[in-house]
């Protein structure tokens, strides 16, 4: 089996024109390490009697199910030395989930390169963050995430807006004025807020939503607070992330609610009634995740979302399976 450095430089390698083979040789590398460094995931294999000498394919690979962050150490190392814990928002006395995160630059590695397949290089952007319910706790993977791609803007009216909503409004004009590229990035009830003070934005502007009303406000489907959105801001399509805290990679919708993921990503569609299999595409299921990136913790999680995959490896979120709390999902089951 490859060393842990030739997988991770494979993964990486990866590009969108990589066949279904090599990737699913990567699959199975991956796998095979962490079988062997993740005690958890290699007990889950275990209690599922699966004969891992069988799995030839990336579908016969069994998914974790992510409630295992909630109650487990769930990490590919035999080392805690030098982690980041991310931790999933929640209620108060909600139990939370705690990603451990061996090597910071594995997660630091995909969301810039993700970012710039999708987006280009943060240097082009004025990045402004609206994530006030994630600024007000720590282990924010999503605050990690966007303070690092504000720091690669250089732009110094880059930065995270936590209610100073007059001070964001003042920045906008300012920028509006000029030719420069704004990427606004926000939890659903902070651009809500922000679309209500009468604000217009032009097509410098994307303008991308994370989920999460986080109890502020009413949950509403994605079609209706992307429509108020759109109209409230003038824009002509709102872009949406989809990341997780268990997660190291994401995946980016640029209109209709349609995502597409890096090419160490996958998302395979399960059947509701039987886990184990794999539907095809068009058909709605329960969504499980490939992120290769996520090589220290597990590359294989069986999620509460609910969605259907499409051609041209793009998927749709269509809810989840309960209220559990996942971030870039705050859907109602459609």
């Amino acid at each position: 089996m490859p060393s842990l450095k030739n997988i991770q430089n494979q993964v990486f390698n990866l590009h969108f024109n990589s066949t279904d083979d090599e990737f699913n040789a990567i699959c199975l590398d991956v796998f095979q390490y962490q079988i062997q460094h993740n005690l958890v995931y290699k007990q889950y294999i275990t209690n599922l009697k699966t004969d891992i000498n069988k799995v030839s394919h990336y579908h016969q690979i069994p998914f974790l199910p992510i409630e295992f962050f909630k109650t487990q150490c769930v990490v590919s190392s035999e080392t805690l030395n030098n982690t980041t814990c991310f931790t999933s928002s929640g209620t108060t006395g909600q139990q939370v989930s705690k990603h451990y995160v061996t090597d910071i630059q594995l997660y630091e590695t995909s969301f810039l390169k993700g970012f710039e397949l999708f987006y280009s290089d943060p240097h082009q952007y004025c990045i402004l963050a609206l994530l006030p319910s994630y600024l007000e706790r720590e282990g924010s993977s999503l605050v990690y995430m966007c303070d690092k791609l504000i720091q690669k803007s250089k732009h110094p009216m880059s930065g995270f807006y936590l209610h100073n909503i007059d001070e964001l409004i003042k920045t906008i004009e300012i920028l509006k004025s000029t030719p420069q590229k704004v990427l606004i990035i926000g939890v659903s009830y902070a651009l809500l807020d922000l679309a209500e003070r009468g604000v217009s934005l032009n097509h410098q502007f994307i303008v991308m939503e994370t989920g999460g009303m986080k109890g502020k406000r009413k949950e509403l489907l994605k079609e209706e607070l992307h429509q108020i959105l759109k109209e409230k801001l003038e824009v002509t399509s709102i872009h949406s992330e989809y990341g997780m805290t268990e997660l190291l990679s994401q995946a980016y919708s640029k209109k209709n609610g349609l995502f597409e993921t890096p090419p160490w990503m996958k998302i395979l569609i399960r059947d509701v009634y039987d886990p184990k299999t794999i539907v095809n595409t068009n058909k709605s299921g329960g969504i499980n995740v490939i992120d290769l990136a996520n090589l220290n913790s597990i590359s294989f999680i069986e999620t509460k979302d609910l969605g259907r995959t499409l051609p041209n490896n793009q998927f749709e979120i269509l809810g989840r399976f309960d209220n559990s709390d996942i971030r870039g999902c705050n859907l109602m089951i459609q």
